[in-house]
Formats: C-alpha cells, structure tokens, sequence
C-alpha cells in the first residue's frame, strides 16, 4: 500500500480540526462554521504545520455543494421557482448590477484596469450557495415565502454566473485583439465558429450559451421528469436500502456531472434541477433523508477549503482595501437587496432576510478571481482581496442576520408611521399590496373576528395605522386551558383534526409555510416560527396551558422544546414522539411524561388484530372438496355461534389501547406515519 494519501489525509485532518474547533466554537456561543473556517487556516499553505492538498479539497467541498442544492431541489418545485420569479429575476439582476458598479469603483481607485475592476465587481456580487441555504436551514425557513425568493434569487445568480464565465475569456480576447475564435474555452462555440468559417462575437457566444442552457431545462423537464422518479421507483422496489442510497447520490451526482460537461452550467445548477424533477415523487422525502449525512459532512470541507485559501496576513498588510470589500459585501449588497425587496411591495421581514443571506460571497467568487488571475485581467492582490473578502463576511453573516432581527422592528414601526392616513377606503388592489407590507404575524380567529366587525370601511381605513405601529411584536395566545401541538405535519394534523372534533382549545406552532397557509384557512390560531426557540415558545402561554403535544419527527428538536416546556410550567402534561429506545430515554430523562414510540404502538395494534381475528382466513392449502363441504360449513357455524363472546375479552387485546390520554394519542396519529 503507498504511503502517500493525500486524499485521506485531507479528509481526515479537515473533518477532526473541523469537529474540534466547531465543539469550541458552539462552546463559546459562536456558530460552528467559524470553527470550520479557523481550521482550514490551520491546514492551509499559510501557518505552519501540516499542509493539506489544495487541489483536492475544493473538489471535494464541490460534492458538498451538489449534494446541497439536490437537498434543495428535493423541497423545491417548479411552482415554488415560478411563483418568485417576478421578485428574483430583476431583484438579482439589479443588485448584481449595483455590487458590481461598487466594486469596479474601488478597483478603479487602487489603480486596476477596468477589465479587472468588473471581474472584481462581478466576484463580490455573488453569494455563497452553501453559506446562504446552510443560514436558511438553521433558522427553518426554507419551506416559508422569504426562504424561496431567497432560493429564486440564488439561481438567477448562478446562471448570470454561467454566462459571466463564458463571456469573461471572450471578452479579454476582443478586447486584447488576439486572434482565434470568440468561443473562448466553450467547446460547443469553438465547434460552431470553426463549421462557420467564422469567429464568432460576443453576442453569438451569449446566444450559444442561452440555447445550452435551454435545452438542458428542456431535456430535465421533458425526459429527466420521467426518467429519474422511475429510475428511482425502480429501485426502491428491490428492496434493498444500501442501493436506494447509492441511486440518491450516482443521480445527483450524475446528473451534476453531466448537465456542467454537456452544457456548460454549474455543478450546483444541474444537482438543483435534479432534485427538483425528483420532488414530485413519493420518494423525494425518503431520498433527503439518506443523502444527508454525506451532504452535511462535505459541506464542512467547503469551509475548510476557503479557510485553506486565507492569507491572514493579508488584513495586516492591506487593511484599508480589506475594509473596503468587507463593506462593499455586508453593507452595499445588504442595502442594495432590502431596497429592491421593499420596492417589489414584500414585507420588512422578507427583506431584511433577503439582504442578510446575501451578505457574504463564496465559491463563484474563487472561480472568477482564478479566471482573471489567468486572463492577466485581474492581479494577485484582487485574488487575495476576495478570498479575504469571502472569509470575514461568511463569519459576519450570523451577526447580521443577529442585527437584522434588531433592526426588524424598529424598520416595521419606521415605514408604517410613513403610511400615509386614508380619508376614504382605499380600492381594492392598493389595500391588497398595502397589506403586503404589513407586520409580519399570525391572527388568533378572535382578533380576526374583532377586525371584521368594525363599523364601517372609512373608519377602518383611518383606523388602520396604529393598530400595525402597536403590533410590531408577536402577541402572545389569550387561550387557556389549551392544548400546544408542535409541528402539523402527517401526525401533527391527525391529532388536530382529533383536537377539533371533541371541540378542545388547541394552537399549533409551525414553521412551514405550506402548513400554516393551510391552518390559516382552517381557523386554527397558529404561532409562526421554530418551537425551540424560547420566544416562539413563550408566545403559547404554557403556564396556562393543559397539555404540550411535541409532534416533530426530530428528537434532538424536541428535546429542546421539552426541555424548556418543563422548565416554563413544571405541572404541565407533555407528550412526544420518537423512532428508537435511544431517543425515548432522551426525551423522557428532559421532562416529557408519556414518550410514543410509533413503531412499537403499529406492532402492537397489528398482534391485537391478527388476535381478534383468528377464524376468518385459511390455509391456501385447505381448499374444500364437494364432500367436506357441508362438514366444514357445520364445524366453522358452531364456534361463530359461541366463540366470539368470549374471545372479545381476550387478555391480548387491551394491551394496545389503555385507557389512558397517551394511548389516545397512539391509535389517533401513529397510523398517519
């Protein structure tokens, strides 16, 4: 066996430098990327020690990102994609455009050509698509209105990044006067100007480009819609779950693979259509689940590679220009994106979480800084200067999505008080977008109930500022005596709809924004957010309450929920779900009184029926003759005269259904999962 493993020792020095420092980092109140970063500093060219292979960790920090954006695609269909289009497509074109004007200005003041200062512009306008979808998915708003435009606005990026790529060595070939054709590194051009006889110019190239582009959403849409779910339905029907899992990662993968060679569009664009052709398959959820381990793992090497990349001399050397693109990522691109939000009539929440996930910058910036390096477009200090750029805004991005949350309600109170008073009732389409920019909030059916009461509509409309300007905060419940349910997903609502009809007081806290469009509708009050926060949870008045239903499928979330339910109201009865021992003993040793585990209770409902019922099939191989017929009719009549009333007291059967509260529970929601 050779001794040179420069692929293991990558691996295995990033993942323990990365565990370690992230465990600290968590330790100290820091998010755990901060940690991941530091050691990439550490095994990187510039400190001292062990030096990882710097070829081979971005490629594998790309299999992070394919694996992300196919995670995404999962949880994303194509009428999420459309439905944000007109907020995404010219929201990021124009801040793409403003990040990019700012950043060729700074270029310009240090003395840099201006070819350099738009590969420079163009590097600081694009965000990280591991840091932006790993901000949302902490703060569980993938699945809610902000997270898809937010989505939205990454793809539109990331194709103005496809054609950025292709048009960058044409452009530099023009504008040095060098000969050969336009099609600069893209093969399919070269193909097309040399079939020509011709070079081709720069608008050929970008309508090659387009037409690539095309084809390929055409080809997903048309073949890959058919062919993927069945590739997957047919593997799945073999049975075996270690193939299930190698089909998940070989389509991703693949299917990344092959849309950048064939037609020149990202790795993370391809992996993204993939999983969202696969979201309209049963098995899209079942497919999240096996491909999240490897998709979390390789997500950290991408942070120990930009942190591989960073000088840190570099803030000591230049600071002032550092500085400058700090602010130019944070601040310009921020501001740029919270103005366009507000300008297409969305909420203040919905922008200030726009603006802060894109303040930061990642992979694409590396590929453009690389690709002016290579032209003679860009110097080594532009390089530098990005890479600097990308590693202290990613570890900024928690504290500005900290200082957005600060900031929310003072901007809400701030843009409503500039609402002008309406004399007369506004018409119908100005109310409607009126109401878009309203406070984030969810209405218990009471206060609905009080609104649609008022007199009449003019005094409403005058009426209608201070309302908004008192409720910039979440308001707590007026229930008592209720019941909480956590989570109304397939046991979450089950148990609602149970809730409902006995007519027991019940709120559901949920984060989705499927599921709370759907409790909307339904009348049932619903507090918006993640229960594990201790403010979404203080809004449920637990002291008043009657019981606490935890009805996520996550254990370690749970917990945390428990964990502070029992601390609020050390009386109070709280329910949970779990899938193992493991996870009951958990949530039991943090406070929940009854723990149910779905498996045992199916199990044990599925012993009570094949008990109940032991006289109404057959052996296949007691097929009756003419003869014995009348024998049998005679031998199977006398114990159905008899025996069922006393087998209905059989000692099996009331195993599975106590009677207590919690078994209520077990026969009502676990048959849902």
């Amino acid at each position: 066996m050779p001794h040179a493993t420069p692929l293991i020792s990558t691996i295995v020095a990033g993942l323990v430098l990365a565990f370690i420092l992230g465990a600290i980092a968590n330790r100290l109140k820091m998010p755990p990327l901060v940690g991941y970063l530091v050691a990439g500093i550490l095994v990187g060219p510039h400190t001292p020690g062990y030096v990882a292979d710097q070829a081979l960790a971005p490629e594998l920090a790309e299999i992070g990102v394919i694996l992300l954006m196919f995670g995404v695609g999962l949880h994303f269909s194509v009428k999420d994609l459309l439905s944000v289009r007109g907020v995404a497509i010219p929201g990021a074109i124009v801040q793409m455009g403003c990040a990019t004007i700012l950043g060729w200005g700074l270029a310009r003041l240090m003395g840099w050509s201006d070819g350099g200062g738009l590969v420079f512009g163009l590097a600081l306008s694009v965000a990280s698509t591991v840091v932006l979808l790993k901000a949302l998915q902490e703060r569980r708003m993938m699945e809610s209105e902000r997270g898809k435009i937010a989505v939205g606005w990454l793809i539109v990026e990331d194709l103005a990044m496809v054609l950025a790529l292709v048009l960058i060595p044409a452009v530099a070939g023009a504008a040095a006067g060098g000969g050969g054709s336009h099609g600069g590194s893209d093969p399919v051009a070269v193909a097309i100007g040399e079939a020509l006889g011709m070079e081709l110019g720069v608008p050929a190239l970008i309508g090659v480009t387009l037409l690539k582009v095309a084809i390929f959403v055409a080809l997903m849409f048309v073949v890959g819609r058919r062919l993927i779910p069945m590739l997957l339905h047919f593997i799945a029907h073999t049975g075996s779950r270690e193939l299930f899992r190698l089909g998940v990662l070989a389509i991703a993968l693949g299917v990344a693979f092959g849309s950048a060679k064939l037609f020149g569009v990202s790795l993370a664009l391809g992996a993204f259509f993939a999983g969202m052709i696969l979201s309209e398959s049963e098995l899209s959820h079942r497919a999240a689940q096996e491909s999240l381990p490897l998709r979390d793992a390789f997500a950290v090497l991408f942070f120990v590679s930009v942190g591989m990349l960073f000088d840190p001399t570099i803030i000591i050397r230049d600071p002032w220009p550092v500085l400058g693109v700090v602010f130019i990522i944070v601040i310009g691109k921020s501001v740029a994106a919270f103005l366009l939000v507000i300008a297409f009539r969305r909420t203040v929440g919905t922008a200030l979480t726009i603006s802060a996930s894109l303040a930061q910058i990642g992979e694409f910036s590396f590929i453009l800084a690389e690709l002016g390096v290579g032209l003679k477009l860009l110097p080594e200090a532009g390089r530098d200067l990005i890479l600097a750029g990308a590693l202290l805004s990613i570890i900024l991005n928690p504290l500005v999505f900290f200082a957005a949350e600060r900031l929310k309600p003072r901007l809400e109170a701030r843009l409503v008080r500039k609402k002008p008073e309406a004399a007369a009732p506004p018409a119908p389409a100005e109310e409607e977008k009126a109401d878009e920019l309203a406070i984030d909030r969810t209405h218990p059916p009471a206060a609905v109930a009080k609104e649609e009461t008022k007199p009449t509509p003019a005094k409403e409309a005058a009426e209608k500022p201070a309302p908004e300007d008192e409720e910039v905060e979440a308001r707590p419940t007026e229930l008592t005596g209720h019941v909480v349910v956590v989570g109304y997903g397939r046991v979450g609502s089950a148990l609602g709809a149970e809730l409902k009809a006995r007519g027991d007081a019940f709120l559901v806290i949920e984060d989705a924004e499927t599921r709370i469009s759907e409790l909307r509708e339904a009348g049932v009050e619903t507090i918006v957010g993640n229960a594990a926060s201790s403010a979404v949870l203080a809004l449920a008045n637990l002291r008043g309450a009657r019981a606490l239903v935890v009805a996520i499928p996550e254990a370690f979330e749970a917990g945390q929920v428990v964990e502070q339910a029992r601390e609020e109201n050390p009386g109070l009865v709280i329910v949970a779900r779990a899938h193992s021992d493991a996870e009951v003993e958990h949530l039991g040793k943090l406070g929940a009184n009854e723990v149910i585990m779905g498996e045992r209770e199916i199990a044990r409902g599925m012993a009570a029926y094949v008990e109940s019922k032991p006289l109404e099939s057959k052996p296949l191989d007691a097929k009756p003759t003419p003869e014995r017929a009348p024998a049998e009719q005679a031998e199977t009549a006398a114990p159905a005269a008899a025996g069922p009333a006393p087998a209905t007291p059989d000692p099996v059967e009331p195993a599975p259904t106590p009677p207590t509260e919690g078994a209520g529970a077990r026969t009502e929601t676990d048959p849902a999962r």
